[in-house]
């Protein structure tokens, strides 16, 4: 995997805000794989990059499911959407907003731990 582009983190607090909705609810997102976070410092945190103005990107639930199907933990699987992956030219993240779920998940398909 390349190097990671710089990401902007947000908060449970923070995605809340911005989706206009409760913290609460925010956590339901995560349960339900529509978003993924990790812990940093003991903070969970999203990156931005998974959020649309309307909510959690599309693409994201079943790529997380799958990646997570394939052995990947959450934390896994965010370093995994964030990093560049050589055989996609691009972070698979940048890759699904490109229009390119078809690609991504079939690498990370071939990814299966």
């Amino acid at each position: 995997m390349g190097e990671p582009a710089a990401r902007a983190w947000l908060t449970v607090p923070d995605v809340a805000e911005r989706l206009s909705t409760s913290p609460t609810r925010v956590r339901r997102l995560l349960e339900e794989r529509q978003l993924l976070a990790v812990r940093h410092d003991g903070v969970l945190m999203i990156p931005a990059v998974f959020l649309t103005p309307d909510g959690p990107l599309p693409e994201l639930r079943g790529t997380a499911i799958l990646l997570g199907d394939s052995g990947f933990t959450d934390d896994g699987a965010v370093e995994w959407l964030l990093n560049t992956d050589d055989s996609l030219d691009a972070a698979p993240i940048d890759a699904l907003l490109a229009g390119r779920k078809a690609e991504v998940r079939r690498v990370a398909q071939a990814l299966a731990i």
